[in-house]
């Protein structure tokens, strides 16, 4: 018969296991546009156009993804602190600084692919 702490602490480790794995699974390709306001973003912070943070519709904020520009190869790891993008087909909106390093400014939009890192 298992004690009860020792059965929760195999439960524990399992579940834990699951969610890195998922987390670490998660990948999503669509469009990224940019944007450079200075208002509230969802999370409460301010919008900082020089910072390397991202609007996302679902991923928790705080959670750290890596895109990266399928055009160019570039990648970044932004932060994520806001909601949206709300257009269809998009599925992440960059501050202005993360799309100069993705080197999608003069473009607008990008196809790229999201991972979550953590």
């Amino acid at each position: 018969m298992l004690f009860p702490a020792k059965g929760l602490s195999a439960a524990l480790v399992i579940a834990a296991s699951l969610f890195s794995i998922a987390t670490e699974a998660y990948a999503q390709s669509g469009k990224a546009s940019w944007y450079a306001l200075t208002s509230r973003t969802a999370s409460g912070e301010r919008c900082d156009p020089g910072a390397m943070t991202a609007a996302h519709r679902s991923l928790p904020f705080g959670t750290k993804v890596k895109v990266e520009n399928l055009n160019n190869g570039r990648s970044v790891v932004l932060r994520i602190n806001d909601r949206g993008p709300f257009i269809k087909g998009r599925v992440i909106d960059v501050t202005k600084a993360a799309a100069a390093k993705l080197g999608f400014l003069k473009a607008g939009t990008v196809p790229v692919k999201l991972t979550v890192l953590s």
